[in-house]
């Protein structure tokens, strides 16, 4: 009995050290169980109130920003090149529209629109509330509006008018007058009134108003190239002449000899006869 005691006994020294460990384990337990929660827990207090203060901020600037460039309604028919860049509009879509109305043809509805645009139904549903079409009378087509025809004594140049002036006169869009400017400088001076043709995005009604106001009064000067003799150097001091379009026509008029009409030009492979009445201005059969 006394031998199965022994096995049993410890030391005073022995528990007093057991009980000092069992001690300092119970504070290391309870110390790990809620001192670093409340840190990390304040701590990620401060990082969620940080975070959100980010996305509050975020969402405000998005708000500014989408009042800021809120499109309102519009009539379809005179969609700019800006407007077309904010509704989402391709370059395809917008040189259709473009062209119809070239024509002088009108988009009266949203099926118009999606018709002549192509654009796709995604997009148009989202468009398609902002067009506000013009009110036509009724039993009527609708009435172009029809502008004083002035005489030649009484037209302004329309190689010395200014943006400003094109723009007040004809109210185009700034961008379009600077386009007509910026060509005329790029021509060096229109050689005649048919050139406006030209000038991408200026309607058709458009230059027609411009043209009962302005006419070119003071046309550049220019040699005439003789077309049968011109050399690759003397076509391509024609606006309308690439070097490789040069090319082509100097080896065209070589095989035929000497050509007799300009429209002769259009065998050519590449060649369009839209702009023959402009590029003859430069050109001369002999």
């Amino acid at each position: 009995m006394n031998n199965l005691k022994s096995h049993f006994e410890i030391h005073s020294r022995f528990r007093n050290g057991i009980f000092l460990l069992s001690i300092v384990l119970l504070v290391a337990v309870l110390g790990y169980c809620f001192y670093p929660k409340s840190i990390q827990s304040k701590q990620n207090f401060v990082e969620l109130s940080e975070f959100q203060h980010q996305i509050d901020s975020l969402k405000e600037l998005a708000s500014q920003e989408k009042n800021r460039y809120r499109l309102k309604p519009f009539n379809p028919n005179f969609i700019s090149d800006h407007k077309g860049y904010q509704l989402g509009l391709s370059a395809k879509e917008m040189d259709r529209l473009q062209e119809y109305r070239s024509q002088d043809k009108w988009i009266n509805s949203i099926s118009d629109f999606k018709r002549v645009s192509k654009v796709s139904d995604s997009l148009l549903e989202v468009i398609s509330p902002l067009f506000k079409f013009p009110q036509w009378k009724k039993n009527s087509a609708y009435l172009k509006k029809k502008y004083p025809v002035k005489s030649y004594t009484q037209k302004e140049d329309l190689n010395t008018v200014t943006v400003e002036q094109i723009q007040e006169k004809v109210n185009v869009p700034e961008f379009i007058a600077e386009r007509i400017v910026k060509y005329r400088n790029k021509l060096g001076g229109f050689v005649s009134d048919v050139q406006l043709k030209d000038v991408s995005g200026l309607y058709d009604n458009q230059r027609k108003k411009m043209l009962s106001i302005f006419t070119v009064k003071t046309p550049k000067k220019i040699q005439k190239v003789n077309i049968n003799k011109a050399s690759v150097d003397d076509l391509i001091a024609v606006p309308y002449f690439t070097f490789e379009m040069a090319l082509e026509i100097k080896d065209f008029v070589k095989q035929k000899g000497s050509i007799s009409s300009f429209n002769e030009l259009g065998k050519i492979e590449g060649f369009s006869l839209e702009k023959i009445d402009r590029i003859a201005l430069y050109l001369t059969l002999n």
